[in-house]
């Protein structure tokens, strides 16, 4: 794959650190098979909708769009940023705190907004966390990314990724480095969202055209069926945030 001319300008002390080291760990521990991954944009503000299914795979995201020509910025959970020295450099790198179900949230979605509208490309895991589904199927969305797209009008670009979760299963705490694991990404059409304004029940029908577009390209990566009803952590009975195995007992690695 040739890879795309840088197209951000000014990439920031964050990234010049992070990505001569990162970068070269991805390579050696990670085969990727990246599938119309032209269809990230190469300029312009637009928004990157990613099923979520490993603590690591924000990196391997970053990897495909970084590549590309573009800086990602994520809408990455708070506690990240609690950390002094980490929460500087995130910040450094462009990225977005979200406090989750706090009122403070709304500050996110204003920054992802401005962001956008700057002409920036920002990640955002509609799922809000990594996917409680016990076979690692994209659970229920929320409504972050269809607002941020309604809001803006700019493309919703989704991408199926499987494989992360060889690397690092879901809050694992040691990853699984050799040998290496096969990374594999499809970068979607732009969601249609036409016909829908920032009404509430057109953010609800944005957010599951989102993730029929979204589930339908794991399906592809992942050669199986998405069972008929997204898995829903509420009427499940799971905690939404956090480790939801109480007993510390960790998944195993999907099939």
């Amino acid at each position: 794959m040739k890879v795309r001319h840088f197209q951000e300008g000014r990439r920031g002390w964050a990234w010049w650190l992070a990505v001569p080291i990162v970068r070269p760990i991805l390579l050696a521990t990670t085969k990727h098979r990246w599938i119309d991954s032209e269809r990230i944009p190469a300029e312009g503000g637009a928004i990157l909708v990613v099923n979520h299914i490993s603590e690591v795979d924000p990196l391997i995201v970053a990897h495909i769009v970084w590549d590309h020509g573009r800086i990602p910025r994520y809408l990455a959970k708070d506690g990240l940023f609690k950390n002094k020295l980490l929460g500087f450099f995130l910040k450094a790198a462009g990225q977005i705190p979200v406090y989750r179900a706090t009122r403070n949230a709304t500050g996110a979605y204003d920054a992802a907004v401005a962001a956008v509208r700057a002409g920036k490309i920002v990640v955002v895991y509609p799922e809000g966390t990594i996917t409680r589904d016990p076979g690692l199927w994209p659970m229920v969305g929320k409504s972050g990314a269809a607002r941020i797209a309604l809001a803006t009008g700019a493309p919703v670009i989704p991408i199926g990724q499987w494989g992360a979760q060889e690397l690092l299963a879901p809050y694992a705490k040691k990853p699984d480095l050799f040998p290496r694991k096969l990374i594999t990404m499809k970068v979607g059409e732009p969601v249609d969202l036409s016909g829908l304004d920032d009404s509430p029940a057109s953010v609800t029908e944005a957010t599951h055209r989102i993730m029929a577009a979204l589930t339908g390209l794991v399906e592809e990566v992942r050669g199986e069926t998405a069972p008929a009803e997204r898995f829903n952590p509420r009427t499940a009975g799971v905690a939404e945030f956090g480790n939801p195995d109480k007993g510390g007992r960790r998944r195993g690695k999907a099939s």
